[in-house]
């Protein structure tokens, strides 16, 4: 019960914080949103709103990193790999707006080192040229979070499949071996 009732408080924290924003958030606002009779239930379970909003961001990074993860175990070799991660991101915020929207209000993390370590590998085998992999993880995700940006505010393009493989590919050009 306890569990279940985390993520239903976490589930509302998220749909109030994608309507409200997160300064119009409040415990009061997420327990009628959850259906609860009290702010004293999101007390027994979280701290403070500061505790409860760093379970939300960590929820819905976990949710993008486990498929993230599941693409890009099934892609062959760095390259694929990239355009599998960034696939992923641009699928995820196409279907998880709501979701999306409230972490990034508080602020989503990169939840790992996968994308440096992603391009390093990527150098190793000779799938990509040399590059400076800072410069170009902070390129690869300043323009990822761009376009997750604009699939968060519902702004998405008509064929999102064409829009996903010309980001892909952008990449792919920019990071292709000799």
């Amino acid at each position: 019960m306890r569990t279940a009732r985390r993520s239903q408080i976490i589930e509302a924290a998220i749909d109030t914080i994608a309507v409200e924003g997160l300064a119009g958030t409040s415990f009061a606002k997420i327990a009628k949103s959850a259906g609860l009779s009290s702010t004293g239930l999101i007390s027994y379970h979280f701290a403070n709103k500061r505790e409860l909003m760093d379970e939300v961001v960590r929820v819905v990074g976990e949710e993008v990193a486990e498929l993230a993860d599941w693409r890009m175990r099934e892609a062959d070799g760095p390259a694929e790999q990239l355009r599998a991660y960034l696939a992923a991101n641009i699928e995820y915020a196409a279907k998880h707006h709501t979701r999306l929207r409230a972490a990034r209000a508080i602020g989503l993390p990169e939840p790992d080192d996968r994308l440096p370590g992603l391009l390093r590998a990527g150098q190793r085998y000779g799938e990509f040229r040399f590059f400076d992999v800072d410069l170009m993880t902070l390129a690869i995700r300043s323009v990822r979070d761009g376009v997750l940006e604009r699939l968060a505010v519902g702004s998405a393009p008509a064929d999102l499949d064409a829009y996903t493989d010309e980001l892909a590919t952008i990449f792919e050009l920019a990071t292709r071996g000799t």
